[in-house]
């Protein structure tokens, strides 16, 4: 990056009261290939791309670690993410769409949607 500041704008208008849940497969970059340099854990909400690369419209959802579980770069795991609940959200969680995790502006995995499990 350019050293410029990454602003984006998370999606926060409602479109439902609970929670959307499913399960992903969650391909974790290398930290060689500029992913994270540590695993991450649970309570882990970082932000989700179903844009383009330079989109700068995210989704709010937390990755549903195991607890005593680390995620590290590089590996790959079946994980559930609960979402926020917002417009738009919906028509993008449909099985087999893959979207971008970033933090900020870089690009630290890559999710496919695996099947739907409905709300939280």
């Amino acid at each position: 990056m350019s050293g410029q500041p990454f602003f984006f704008h998370d999606n926060l208008e409602p479109a439902g009261e609970k929670p959307l849940r499913v399960l992903a497969r969650i391909k974790v970059l290398r930290t060689e290939d500029g992913g994270r340099a540590s695993p991450f854990t649970k309570n882990f909400r970082p932000n989700h791309n179903f844009g383009a690369p330079d989109d700068r419209f995210f989704f709010i959802g937390q990755i549903e670690v195991p607890e005593g579980t680390w995620i590290h770069p590089g590996e790959t795991h079946e994980l559930e993410i609960t979402f926020l609940n917002v417009r738009g959200l919906i028509e993008n969680l449909t099985i087999g769409r893959i979207w971008r995790i970033q933090e900020g502006g870089r690009y630290i995995a890559a999710a496919e949607v695996l099947s739907l499990l409905g709300e939280a």
